[in-house]
């Protein structure tokens, strides 16, 4: 079957078996090796992406469920102001971690700030807790988050506060 679909900006149209699960094309296909499928039943977080700005595991998802939609990679995301935006969050807040979920956390975060410009402590350790993580300080999470809200403001308004 032939699937259009928007990813990291571009067109693309593939032929694929209707099996074949989104994270293994990405990978195999374009090439795109921040997405991983560890666990391959969604709970790791090594494999999510932003499905029409929503967090997504690719590694459950059948190709086919994202004809005519916008799929981002980290590799996309990372050629954003959004990402930088949580990046210098991120690294204001001191956030440590050891590779395994930063993916995960930097994409919720982005879901997060593009559904909630000033998001609540609440809001983000909700979001957050479908990333796992065991190296990161939830305080420091908390912190990196709200600085990528300034951050964000900042560029969007040019000003703190809206």
């Amino acid at each position: 079957m032939t699937i259009a679909f928007i990813l990291n900006g571009e067109d693309v149209s593939l032929n694929a078996r209707s099996y074949e699960r989104l994270a293994d094309v990405l990978r195999e296909r374009y090439g795109l090796l921040g997405v991983k499928a560890d666990c391959r039943r969604g709970v790791c977080g090594k494999c999510l992406i932003l499905l029409d700005g929503r967090l997504a595991p690719s590694c459950l998802l059948p190709v086919f469920r994202v004809k005519g939609r916008e799929v981002v990679t980290i590799e996309g995301f990372a050629q954003t102001d959004e990402y930088q935006d949580i990046s210098k969050g991120f690294a204001e807040a001191g956030l440590e971690s050891c590779g395994f979920c930063d993916t995960g956390k930097i994409l919720a975060a982005a879901a997060l700030l593009e559904r909630r410009a000033r998001p609540t402590s609440k809001d983000i350790l909700e979001e957050m807790a479908s990333v796992p993580c065991r190296c990161t300080d939830p305080d420091a999470l908390v912190r990196g988050v709200l600085a990528a809200a300034e951050h964000r403001a900042r560029r969007l308004y040019h000003r703190v506060g809206q």
